[in-house]
């Protein structure tokens, strides 16, 4: 096989070429000695520079505020929605807990529990009012207090 490879190349003609194409690329060094030369300031550069700072400054104190604005917007949707969800929670206990104070207020339930107990509705007389003023319904009531007295060592 690379006796067939060599008479396959041996077969195709080689061109050199003869011709000068141009100049060789040679590089010479040469030192160059830059410690005697002083930086001349620019005004009118440092002037380009200080309105770009500046420019930049405010670009970022924008996009800064812009970035605040919108995770505070949706920091606050969070706080909403929590607020949202902890008002659904006390609606349905306050639901919850009025229907149980109305169970727990039925005046048949209570009857059945006295009776389970022991007691009896009062018999006439039984009962004593303990405003004294006119039986009268439609007369205005005066309010009144009376001292308290205790008695120590009872």
């Amino acid at each position: 096989m690379a006796a067939a490879a060599a008479t396959m190349n041996s077969a195709i003609p080689v061109r050199r070429n003869t011709f000068f194409t141009g100049t060789p690329e040679i590089y010479f060094a040469k030192a160059i000695d830059n410690s005697r030369l002083v930086k001349v300031e620019d005004p009118g550069r440092n002037r380009e520079m200080k309105q770009f700072g500046t420019a930049l400054a405010c670009l970022f104190l924008l996009v800064f505020t812009y970035a605040w604005q919108h995770f505070r917007a949706i920091e606050y949707g969070y706080q909403i929605e929590s607020a949202k969800r902890e008002l659904n929670n006390l609606t349905e206990m306050n639901r919850a807990l009025r229907l149980e104070d109305a169970s727990l207020r039925d005046p048949e339930r209570i009857d059945v529990m006295a009776r389970r107990l022991g007691l009896v509705p009062p018999e006439p007389g039984q009962v004593i009012r303990m405003d004294s003023a006119s039986t009268d319904a439609n007369a205005p009531v005066m309010a009144s207090a009376e001292p308290l007295i205790v008695l120590a060592g009872q």
